[in-house]
């Protein structure tokens, strides 16, 4: 792990510690927007609970390639658990941990389960496989163990309430102590590794888009705040071993506390508490939590249906039960109704954002069907229309049928309107030098270009005109660029930044020669 220092050698950052939350982080000194605060690898790293079949050395889906029936996937040679083939079976990660456990004791891959098996529910086979590196990494490096990782929380007495703990005990506890000969770990220490790994694991990403889960004990102290001060980025790049990076996204005064986030910030109040409740044990109370308009956003305000301008809000919204009323008539409804409705509209939601831009423009049709359907009942900047505007601003201009080439202005237009609006809110709850920000200036820009170039051909603007439009556009890009420079290279939005930074010099030059 790396310590980032200030000049007179002091840390970025300090723990403290208190009654109500235990250990957190504060600022040592003030940070500007973009510091880098601390590096840290991370103790280890494996598949995601609840895992696809995956390769154990990339996390790459497995098999890589159709197979017949009958015939399985690449397996490791020396303990037959899947892989990609020698180069994966031949990584530390896999070879050092569980692949001896594995050979040792004769305990194969059960591939036709796996290959047979609902893969949204996950393999339980491969339940076992991170939590079994985090005990065999407990005794290889026991000085970080013991000082960093057998520290963290684990909530063993709430998660003993919970279903989790049952389905740990058989696909991981008992499995690794029966079926792997390993009862020199008892069960108590293997459901507290399961529940280090479930309340303070990071989902990292690999080199080639794949998800897997890394347990990073210094940035694992940080609090949640559904608004907060910090981003950070892992690097999947070969040879870096995920090495995570945190960087304050705003400016932060010394002595401010530093928060992360621990679910997706564009979900609404409700859906975000209830995550948080169910899979952190803990009920947030932040300042956008306890807003019932989300910070002026509302991402969670539903549009009235009894009267024309109101918007339908909670009376407290740290209250789930709570009564949700209009702001402008006597209608109301129940806490209870208004999460019916929230339920309803996300399923359709999640439908919609599985299509990807591999599926061609039925990935675009199936959002904007969406976003027509539920626009008279969701404030226009709500959560459940956000996410899929995040992702349309995306899709326009790289799907098939929709490359920037070939949409007309109106369609341009929109693709701006939908980046705008996704702007308003990011301003808000993900402020500052986030990647979601970077990447929704990155999209502004192109259209804007596009429609200014029209207009100038099409004689609709003089030259000062189009010279200020470009000027715009360039000074979006400029701030795309820098915050998505910020990013580990090998990420994708590493390479769109570097990419944008060389189109900024061509558009710069451009300007001058008007």
């Amino acid at each position: 792990m790396t310590d980032k220092k200030s000049g007179d050698g002091d840390l970025k950052y300090k723990i403290e510690r208190s009654d109500r939350v235990g250990r957190y982080l504060v600022a040592a000194k003030s940070l500007e927007a973009g510091e880098v605060i601390l590096e840290e690898l991370p103790f280890v790293v494996g598949p995601k609970a609840a895992s696809y079949p995956c390769c154990l050395g990339c996390y790459s889906p497995w098999p890589p390639a159709p197979v017949d029936d009958g015939t399985p996937g690449p397996l490791c040679p020396d303990c037959g658990w899947p892989v990609c083939g020698d180069e994966c079976a031949r990584l530390g990660q896999h070879r050092d941990y569980e692949c001896r456990v594995f050979a040792e004791a004769k305990e194969r891959f059960n591939v036709q389960e796996a290959l047979g098996c609902d893969r949204a529910q996950g393999v339980p086979h491969l339940e076992c496989v991170t939590p079994l590196r985090l005990l065999l990494a407990s005794e290889k490096d026991k000085a970080r163990w013991e000082s960093e990782v057998s520290c963290m929380e684990s909530h063993d007495k709430e998660r003993r309430e919970k279903p989790q703990w049952q389905a740990d005990q058989v696909n991981v506890a008992e499995y690794i102590r029966n079926r792997l000969k390993l009862d020199r770990f008892s069960e108590e220490l293997i459901q507290r590794c399961c529940g280090i790994l479930e309340i303070n694991n990071h989902e990292i990403r690999t080199s080639r888009g794949f998800l897997a889960r890394g347990l990073y004990p210094r940035v694992s102290i940080m609090n949640h705040s559904c608004v907060s001060n910090t981003a950070h980025s892992c690097d999947p790049a070969p040879g870096a071993d995920f090495r995570v990076q945190l960087r304050a996204a705003v400016r932060v005064a010394a002595g401010t506390e530093l928060t992360g986030s621990y679910t997706h910030a564009l979900l609404p109040t409700m859906l975000r508490r209830q995550h948080l409740a169910e899979g952190k044990y803990f009920d947030c109370a932040c300042t956008r939590c306890s807003d019932p308009s989300e910070l002026g956003t509302h991402m969670s305000s539903l549009k009235c249906n009894k009267c024309d301008n109101g918007l339908v809000l909670p009376l407290d919204s740290l209250d789930p039960e709570s009564q949700w009323k209009c702001t402008h008539c006597d209608f109301s409804t129940s806490g209870q109704a208004v999460r019916r409705v929230q339920t309803i509209i996300h399923a359709d939601m999640e439908q919609a954002e599985a299509y990807t831009a591999a599926d061609g423009p039925e990935a675009i049709q199936l959002r904007e069907s969406f976003m027509k359907k539920y626009h008279s009942v969701l404030h226009p900047r709500h959560a459940l229309l956000t996410i899929p505007r995040f992702s349309l601003a995306q899709l326009y201009g790289r799907v098939e049928e929709y490359f920037l080439d070939d949409l007309p202005d109106v369609v341009l237009e929109h693709k701006i309107e939908l980046c705008r609006l996704c702007l308003q809110v990011l301003d808000k709850v993900e402020p500052g030098l986030q990647r979601s920000r970077g990447m929704m200036l990155y999209e502004l820009h192109a259209p804007l270009l596009f429609i200014a170039k029209g207009q100038w051909s099409a004689g609709a603007i003089d030259a000062p005109t189009l010279k200020s439009k470009m000027t715009e556009a360039a000074q979006i890009l400029k701030e795309a660029a820098d915050i998505l420079c910020l990013e580990p290279a090998a990420t994708p939005e590493a390479e769109i930044g570097q990419g944008a930074k060389l189109a900024l010099e061509q558009l710069n030059k451009s300007i001058a020669d008007l």
